[in-house]
Parts: C-alpha cells; sequence; structure tokens
C-alpha cells in the first residue's frame, strides 16, 4: 500500500493539498493511506522548510506550493 503524507501545520494551503491528494487518489484508484503531519518537528525531519509538502512512501515530492490536480495525478503514479 501506498503511504501518502501531507506534511503542514492545517492552514488554508495545507488543506487544499489535502484535498487535492484525496480526489487524486480517488480518480486513479489507488490503495493509499492518506496521513496529514502537522508536527512542526516532524515535518522539519524530512528537510522541508516551507509548508505544504508531499511525500510518498517516506520521500518529499514537492515543498512549498498547492500542485493542480494533473500535477498530484503524475505523481502518484
Amino acid at each position: 500500500m501506498m503511504k501518502i503524507e501531507i506534511l503542514g501545520t492545517g492552514c488554508a494551503k495545507c488543506q487544499k493539498l489535502e484535498e487535492i491528494v484525496r480526489k487524486a487518489s480517488e480518480e486513479l484508484g489507488l490503495n493509499a493511506e492518506i496521513v496529514k503531519v502537522k508536527d512542526v518537528k516532524e515535518i522539519t525531519n524530512y528537510g522541508v522548510m516551507i509548508t505544504p509538502a508531499l511525500a510518498i512512501n517516506g520521500e518529499v515530492k514537492l515543498a512549498g506550493k498547492v500542485p493542480s490536480l494533473d500535477e498530484v495525478k503524475k505523481l502518484l503514479k
């Protein structure tokens, strides 16, 4: 199973990223666990200094912006 992590403290951009990730995952029919990581210490452990960020299976794929639905789908494939 794929593990998708949304790294962010819960700001509007972080919430938007989660919304897009859930939609992309659903449209692709993925069997994925989607987790929100809000702890600042945990986020910095990923080397992320600017949120929102997206990690797939422990690897940061995107940071500091809210991607489009198509961008997220490409990252998840």
